[in-house]
């Protein structure tokens, strides 16, 4: 049995390998995950939630380059480098766009950035504040690859540390929903009877109502953030697989091997979780990778609603929330950037779902 369920599963990988689209879907969602982890070491703008604001610069388009000083917080923060990496610098360092600078008598005079030629401001700052009084390490051109936001953040770090608010919720709403929906719709298909009918009007009466609308009174009854939004949506997404899961267990436990089990004595628990499960997996894991595209665009229209994952923390569907009016101000890519994500993202996983249907298709 062991030797034959090898081979299926060899196989299964050799038919999913020869589907491109879902190889290339597979690698883009394996990169999206180590963008997820490692955001921080990967954005420009380090600070916690990538909050670093500069209205002087607001909406500006991908590629603009302007003069930064950095002034040394004052305070330093004691953070180790797991903190640092997973949560993001929380040194409070200040950084001023400015269009000119000079030094005279231990003292940094600076010009800030203004545009439509309007009047700059003029600042000093004493050069002791800076180490060894050298300031060529504190000022440098900043690039910011895909423009500002309307706060005047830099759009591709928000991006970056967004990715993981629409990752981590595929996977803990997903986790959430296979933990309930298997193990109702195991119980359900495998005893039947009355236990089957009440769950099967469980079933129906959260089928009935709206998804969306389920989640958001869930969301509401739990509070806002994006924790309250993970368990609302995994709480909502578990109806498909335990129904899959009950009709995949009723035409199952009649085989002989289920018998030949109930025979020998085998617990129900046992039969259930190490004889049934591992056998009807197959278009569980299909309806995973749908539930993970499905989580991603809930939580995506939760956080443009407003009731998803709360500022400043970075969210996609947010993103498209603040900037959607700069549709029509020639300014597009604001709300076009955060859009094109979600899409690729959630195709991604459609498309791998597609390749594991084929896959794991035992008539083919």
């Amino acid at each position: 049995m062991k030797s034959n369920h090898n081979s299926l599963t060899t196989l299964a990988l050799q038919k999913f390998k020869k589907n491109l689209t879902g190889v290339f879907s597979f690698w883009f969602v394996v990169v999206c995950g180590f963008i997820a982890i490692f955001a921080y070491l990967l954005a420009p703008d380090n600070s916690s939630n990538a909050n670093q604001m500069h209205l002087e610069i607001h909406s500006k388009k991908p590629g603009f380059e302007v003069l930064m000083l950095t002034i040394p917080s004052e305070n330093e923060l004691s953070q180790s480098y797991f903190n640092k990496l997973f949560f993001g610098s929380r040194n409070q360092q200040t950084e001023i766009p400015i269009s000119n600078y000079s030094t005279s008598n231990k003292t940094l005079t600076i010009q800030t950035y203004v545009e439509n030629n309007a009047e700059s401001l003029t600042k000093s700052y004493p050069l002791e504040l800076f180490k060894n009084n050298d300031i060529s390490n504190y000022i440098k051109i900043k690039k910011f690859y895909l423009g500002t936001d309307k706060y005047g953040r830099d759009l591709l770090s928000r991006m970056l540390v967004g990715t993981r608010i629409s990752f981590f919720i595929g996977f803990i709403a997903v986790f959430i929903s296979l933990v309930i929906g298997i193990s109702i719709g195991a119980i359900a298909g495998y005893f039947g009877g009355k236990i089957d009918a009440l769950i099967m009007w469980l079933i129906n009466i959260t089928w009935s109502i709206p998804t969306l609308l389920l989640v958001i009174a869930i969301t509401l009854a739990l509070g806002k953030g994006y924790w309250q939004v993970f368990i609302a949506v995994g709480l909502t997404m578990w109806v498909e697989v335990a129904r899959v899961v009950r009709g995949q267990v009723m035409s199952t436990k009649e085989m002989q091997y289920v018998e030949a089990a109930k025979a020998l004595g085998f617990s129900n628990f046992r039969i259930i979780f190490n004889h049934i499960l591992p056998n009807i997996m197959a278009p569980v894991i299909v309806i995973s990778a749908a539930n993970f595209a499905g989580a991603i665009l809930i939580e995506s229209g939760l956080s443009f609603l407003g009731i998803g994952a709360q500022p400043p923390t970075p969210s996609w569907g947010a993103m498209i929330k603040d900037h959607y009016s700069y549709i029509i101000l020639g300014k597009a890519y604001l709300a076009i950037i955060p859009g094109l994500a979600i899409m690729s993202l959630v195709m991604a996983f459609m498309l791998i779902g597609n390749a594991l249907r084929d896959a794991l298709d035992v008539k083919g």
